[in-house]
Order: structure tokens, then sequence, then C-alpha cells
């Protein structure tokens, strides 16, 4: 995470007929009150900028049912998306339009099972014992095109190293997609500090300030949204997929997290007397130890598809090693743990998490195990600084070291057993993740892929 940045404030005086002059001198024509499904992924109503009061006090109806994990019936009151006026950035690729990111309501009152709900309850939280939540995450994706045969291939028609990791040419090749890329996020007010060619053909990392816990999830949604439109508008397209290549190192969305003093934002995680080595507090390392307590039911929120468990592998890459976490450990400046504390020290890096994960329920569920690390003082004991990829499993089992779930099953089996899932998730958006999840997982497995087919067939 680079410079510290102002966690998002109310306007004191503001209103929605204010707001609406000061978008409608912009240009602005049309507001979306944009909410996420359970994947992460932007919904919304579209209304002209006359209507932005109406929208702003929940006027617009939407069915669940039609949603992805919104659990809802088709019998049940629509939802209805309530704008948060702080959150509103206008599109750059479209400044005609004005995006907000939207709490859900049901009949008047909070809808409980909302993605932002779940996420606002645990800050809450964190806020009545005195911690505001800095968040950030590190996105990696796939630039991509189709080439004249159909086939899909990297923006960059010279981006087919062996090892294009940090590779000058395959990103000069994708500047002119990166560059509007790049620019847009910064009229959008992300500010990018940095971009670069990661260890796949057209896969690339674009790093951008950490914000305050809400404003994080809400620019991360926002941001796939964006990189999609622009992608699309040159006619390539964004893969937000963990592992689209088997031969290739997949997209991780790394979370860097720290808790500050709420009243003098102080960083409660930095430390110059750290006797372990890595920079980090006493209370650093409890947040630490809740989350590798309750790391392999997080797994099932921050790495959610069946794709992602094929990224989280030592090996399957042309160029080596995947660079992914493969076992629930922590340790300095290593790649090689799930948990990282980042050289300097002030902050934790959660590995894990893929760009495919929902950053309202990623966010609620791994800092509520932080929490809940400090508040039981959990303490993981001494940072692996050595290689952990090259570990036996006899010395795995001698270090206490288990392995991160290798299947989506064995991650939403943890995540059902474990209490902490239902205390931040509640009962129904609980049962809605688990059943949705698991019916994806039987998807998979009844579907006879490629590989069966090229073994099999003639194999008898």
């Amino acid at each position: 995470m680079a410079a510290k940045k102002k966690a998002r404030t109310k306007k004191s005086g503001s209103s929605a007929a204010a707001l609406q002059k000061k978008l409608e001198s912009k240009g602005v024509k049309y507001a979306l009150a944009s909410y996420v499904d359970i994947h992460g992924v932007c919904k919304s109503k579209m209304v002209p900028i006359s209507h932005l009061q109406r929208m702003m006090g929940g006027s617009e109806l939407c069915t669940g049912a039609a949603l992805d994990g919104v659990p809802q019936d088709v019998s049940d009151e629509e939802v209805s998306p309530h704008p948060d006026p702080d959150s509103v950035i206008i599109c750059p690729w479209q400044p005609d339009v004005a995006w907000f990111a939207s709490d859900l309501y049901c009949e008047g009152e909070a809808f409980e099972p909302c993605s932002r709900q779940i996420y606002k309850r645990v800050l809450a939280d964190a806020k009545k014992q005195g911690y505001q939540f800095n968040f950030g995450i590190e996105p990696e994706l796939f630039l991509l095109r189709e080439d004249e045969s159909g086939k899909v291939a990297p923006v960059g028609k010279r981006d087919v190293l062996a090892k294009p990791a940090y590779d000058v040419r395959s990103t000069m090749d994708s500047l002119p997609l990166l560059d509007n890329i790049v620019s847009q996020l910064q009229t959008a007010g992300f500010d990018v500090y940095s971009f670069d060619h990661e260890d796949g053909n057209g896969q690339f990392e674009i790093d951008f300030n950490y914000f305050e816990g809400l404003e994080m999830a809400d620019r991360f949604a926002f941001f796939r949204l964006l990189v999609n439109e622009v992608a699309n508008q040159q006619g390539c397209f964004a893969s937000f997929m963990p592992k689209p290549f088997a031969d290739r190192a997949g997209s991780g969305a790394h979370y860097n997290m720290s808790l500050a003093n709420i009243k003098t934002g102080k960083n409660l995680f930095e430390s110059s007397s750290d006797s372990r080595g890595c920079g980090l507090s006493q209370l650093g390392y409890y947040f630490i130890g809740g989350i590798l307590k309750h790391l392999p039911a997080l797994c099932a929120v921050v790495t959610p598809t069946v794709n992602s468990y094929k990224r989280l592998i030592k090996e399957g890459s042309m160029s080596g090693f995947t660079w992914a976490p493969v076992f629930a450990c922590f340790g300095n400046n290593n790649r090689t743990n799930a948990v990282r504390v980042p050289l300097g020290g002030g902050r934790v890096e959660l590995r894990a998490a893929d760009i495919s994960n929902n950053p309202y329920l990623g966010g609620a569920l791994v800092l509520a195990a932080g929490l809940e690390g400090i508040r039981e003082k959990l303490d993981p004991g001494a940072p692996h600084t050595e290689n952990m990829y090259l570990k036996t499993q006899k010395q795995l089992d001698k270090l206490k070291v288990r392995h991160l779930p290798r299947t989506l099953e064995e991650a939403l089996d943890a995540f059902e057993k474990d209490p902490l899932t239902e205390q931040v998730f509640g009962k129904l958006m609980k049962d809605t993740y688990l059943q949705f999840k698991r019916e994806e997982w039987e998807s998979y497995m009844n579907h006879v892929s490629d590989w069966e087919t090229e073994r099999y067939m003639k194999f008898y």
C-alpha cells in the first residue's frame, strides 16, 4: 500500500438536490444505483439525472430472484438499492453516467444478506473497538483479444515469451489499452502508482492506492467494471478468471490490510521493535493468528470458484513456480506463504485471494477473522522465512502447517463447519452461499471435460 489515503467522509449539509445540480453541471445525464450479486459483479437500474432524488430514496425496485445468490423467491417483495452519495464516481469511459455504490433494502428495512450490508456490519464492529480498517487490493488480470482465426490471444502480438514477467516489449505492445485503462482509473481517483506485465502472456497487475475498507470494496467492484468496458471499447476483453491457462500463472487479488486508530489515523500494525524481524506489532500478529485459524473457510470466499483452486498449486507455469500460496502459513517478505508481511512491515497480505472474489464478502470475513484473533490473542508464532514450496509432507506435519483446500468442495466443507461464517454472513446468506456454490461444484463434477475425452475415449 502506498501513501495514506483519508477515509471517505460525509459531506455536511449536502443533499440529493445539490448533488443532482453538481452532476448536471458536469454533463451527467444518467445515474446508476449499483449493487452486487454473489460474485461481486455490478448490477443496477439506470435513471435520468432528473430522477436522482427519487433514486437516492430507494425508488428503484429489483427482483432479487433474477440474480445469482440474492436469496429471494419470485413471490417476495423486491429489493431496493439505496445509493451511498459519497461513493459517486462519474464513469470516465461514459462521462454522462454517474455510478453509485448502493445498499440493498427490502420493505423499508436493510436487507440482511446484502453483501455490502454484511461488510458494513463487520466494519462497524471494528469501529466500536476503535479501529479503522485500511484495505488495499492488488488486481491481476488478463487482457485478451480474438485473433484472425477466432482463438484467444494476448493483446500484444509479441507477447509470446515463455517468461514474460516484466517484459518491456510485451507491455509496450499492450500500452494503448493499458494507457486508456490507467488514464481512466486516474480520472476516477484511483491513484495508480504502477502497473506491470505478470507471469502469463497477456497478464497484467495494476496497483493503486489503498482506501478505508468500504471504499476499497466499492472501488474494486467499479475497477472490474471499468476495465471490462474500456477493453470492450477497443475490441478486446478482460478476463477475471483466476486460472485461464493451465501452463501460465493465475491471477490473484492480494488483500493488503492494516488497522489504524480511528481517532488519530496511526497505523497500529507498525513496529520498529519487532523481535521477529517483520516490522509488525503484536496486534498485527494476533490479526494474522485469526486469519490462519479460519483460513480454510476464508478460501471459500476469497478463492470462490472451481477454477480458483487450479491457481493454488506450486507448479504449473512455464516459468517455474506459480507464485501462488499452497499452505496455511505466514512469513516475512516471502511469497511462498499464504499470509505475508511485506518488506517494511506495517501491513498484512493475504495472498490466497484471487481476482474473482466478491470484495464485500471477502473483506467482511477476513476482517472478522482478524478481529477474532485480536480478541483471543491468537499468536501465530515465528514467521516462515524458508521456501515453503520445498517442504516435504513430513516436514509440514512437524511444523503443524496445513495445506490450503485443494478444491472448492474442501473449502465449502470448511466454510460450513466454521461458526464464524454464520456470525458474519447470517444464517440466510450462509445457507444461500453454500447452496449456490455446491451447485457450482456439482455442475463441474458432472461435466465431461476435453481432458477426460482425450485420456479415456480410446484408452481401453
